[in-house]
């Protein structure tokens, strides 16, 4: 299945773009994508747990599972003044 990835604030910084097409396979869920970027990106490496997950632009688990032609994005954590 086709799924479109959002990346925002560090984790594009880090990741290199904003967005990205990628192939999954059905019952993929935000978890595995996540821990598919952790081995891809020594940057995330030690952050076992995924950030904020959004799909389609609803909040959600890391556990739900992802459908075709969802949008899923990974929002961290934002610091400043």
């Amino acid at each position: 299945m086709q799924v479109r990835l959002l990346y925002f604030a560090v984790l594009r910084d880090i990741i290199g773009s904003n967005a990205a097409e990628v192939t999954l396979p059905i019952g993929a869920r935000p978890r595995d994508v996540w821990s598919t970027l952790r081995a891809e990106h020594s940057e995330l490496a030690q952050y076992d747990e995924p950030p904020l997950t959004a799909i389609n632009e609803n909040y959600a688990s890391p556990d739900a599972e992802l459908h075709d032609g969802d949008e899923l994005a990974f929002i961290p954590p934002v610091a400043g003044g």
